[in-house]
C-alpha cells in the first residue's frame, strides 16, 4: 500500500515540504548549487520547518536563519541534525533585528501554530516576527516571500501591502500546490513513474543477532570466590558487567533500571565493583531465580547492552549469554522519544508506539521523527 503524508500534528508536514522545494527552484531558475532562507515564525510547532532539516538536501550549500523569539524556537534535535548536515545556521530573537543582515534571498513564514501554553504572549510574539511597512526599504534585493496560506484576517505576518509587489511568492508557491499534489497522487496511484530510473528506496538490513549463547563453564568447574563483593550462589541468575567501563553513577543508574523495568522485586545483591579488566562494572546476583525466556533477555539486551547473563545451577554456570546492542527498541511501555513534537511523544496523546532503530555505535533513532537520542535516554 501507498500513501501520503499530508502533514502529522506538530512534527512534519513532508508534502508542503515538497511544494516549496518546487517553488525555490522554480523561482531560482532550477539551480540547486546554494540557497539562503530564512524561517520566520512558529518554528517550534511549525510542521513544514521541520520538514526543511530534509528537503534542503537538494542544495549544494545551505545557509539557514531561524527567525523567532525564544518561546517559538525551533527544538534542538532539528538544529542539531541540520548543522550535522553541513548547513550554516543563524538564529535571530525578531523579524527587526533581522533585518540588517545581507544578502537575504528567501523569507518563509508561518506563526499559525502557536501553543496553547503560549497564547497569552500571543500579540508580542506576533509583533516579534511580522513584516512591517517601514522594514520595506530595508529589504536586499531580490527577496522574496513565502508563506502556507491561509494567513491570518486581523493580523497577517505576511501583511496585504505586500502582494502587489515583486516580493510576492506565495501566490505562486499556492497555484503550485495543485501541480504539485496532482504529481505526488499520480506517484503513488501508479499513473507516474513507471520510467524511473534511479536507486529506489531500500528498507535497511538489521542485524539479528545480539543475544550471543556463549561457552558455559566447563562441567566440574566452580563458580569463583570472590573477596570483596557478591558471594556467589547455589542455584540462579547472575548479570554481570552492567555498564561496564562507564562512570560509577551511570552504572549505578543503570542498575536501577534493569531493577525497575524488567519487574525484579525479589530477593537479589547488586553493586558496583572494580572489574579485572580495568574500571567498574555493575552486577545483580539473583538466587533462586526462574529462568528466563528468550524475550526476557532481549529486554535486558534493550536496557543494559554489553551485559551477560549467567543462569547458575549447583554452584556452575549452566548457561551463558552476550547480551548485544539491539537493533531496534520497540513494544516497550517505558520507552519515549524525547522530541515534544513527536507524534509518539505522549503530550500528543496519539496511539503511536515509539520504535527506535540503531543508527550507529549507541544511537538511536525515532522511527516517527528521526529525532537521534542514546540509548539510555529513551528509557
Amino acid at each position: 500500500p501507498s500513501f501520503l503524508n499530508a502533514g502529522d500534528g506538530r512534527h512534519e508536514h513532508p508534502t508542503q515540504e515538497f511544494l516549496d522545494e518546487f517553488s525555490f527552484l522554480e523561482q531560482n531558475g532550477w539551480d540547486r548549487d546554494r540557497i539562503h532562507l530564512a524561517l520566520v515564525g512558529d518554528l517550534y510547532h511549525g510542521r513544514t520547518v521541520h520538514s526543511k532539516v530534509d528537503g534542503l538536501k537538494i542544495y549544494g550549500h545551505v545557509e539557514v536563519d531561524l527567525v523567532c523569539p525564544e518561546e517559538l524556537a525551533m527544538p534542538e534535535e532539528y538544529t542539531t541534525r541540520m548543522r550535522a548536515a553541513g548547513y550554516v545556521v543563524r538564529t535571530f530573537p525578531s523579524i527587526e533585528a533581522y533585518m540588517d543582515q545581507p544578502h537575504v534571498a528567501l523569507i518563509w513564514l508561518q506563526l499559525e501554530r502557536m501553543g496553547d501554553k503560549i497564547l497569552s504572549k500571543e500579540h508580542q510574539l506576533r509583533a516579534a516576527v511580522t513584516f512591517t511597512e517601514a522594514m520595506l526599504p530595508r529589504l536586499a534585493p531580490g527577496t522574496r516571500f513565502y508563506h502556507p496560506l491561509p494567513r491570518h484576517s486581523q493580523f497577517p505576518v505576511i501583511p496585504t501591502f505586500l502582494d502587489a509587489t515583486p516580493h510576492n511568492c506565495w501566490d505562486r508557491q499556492a497555484m503550485n500546490g495543485y501541480y504539485v499534489r496532482i504529481a505526488l497522487l499520480g506517484l503513488v496511484s501508479g499513473a507516474l513513474g513507471a520510467d524511473f530510473r534511479g536507486v529506489p528506496y531500500t528498507p535497511p538490513v538489521l542485524a539479528k543477532e545480539f543475544v550471543v549463547e556463549l561457552e558455559a563453564r566447563p562441567a566440574g568447574q566452580q563458580t569463583k570466590e570472590v573477596k570483596v563483593g557478591i558471594k556467589p550462589i547455589e542455584d540462579g541468575i547472575v548479570i554481570d558487567h552492567i555498564g561496564f567501563g562507564q562512570d560509577i553513577e551511570a552504572i549505578w543508574d543503570q542498575i536501577d533500571k534493569i531493577h525497575k523495568i524488567m519487574k525484579l522485586n525479589v530477593i537479589s545483591s547488586h553493586g558496583v565493583y572494580a572489574s579485572s579488566r580495568g574500571g567498574h562494572k555493575g552486577l545483580i546476583s539473583l538466587p533462586n531465580f526462574a529462568k528466563w525466556g528468550i524475550a526476557d533477555l532481549k529486554r535486558l539486551a534493550a536496557i543494559a547492552p554489553g551485559c551477560t547473563m549467567n543462569i547458575i545451577a549447583g554452584k556452575r554456570v549452566e548457561k551463558k549469554y552476550s547480551l548485544r546492542m539491539p537493533p531496534r527498541i520497540y513494544n516497550f511501555k517505558d520507552i519515549s522519544c524525547k522530541n515534544a513534537a513527536c507524534v509518539s511523544h505522549p503530550a500528543q496523546h496519539e496511539h503511536a508506539v515509539p520504535e527506535f532503530r540503531l543508527a550507529g555505535d549507541s544511537k538511536f533513532v525515532c522511527v516517527f521523527c528521526e529525532a537521534q537520542h542514546e540509548y539510555h535516554s529513551i528509557w
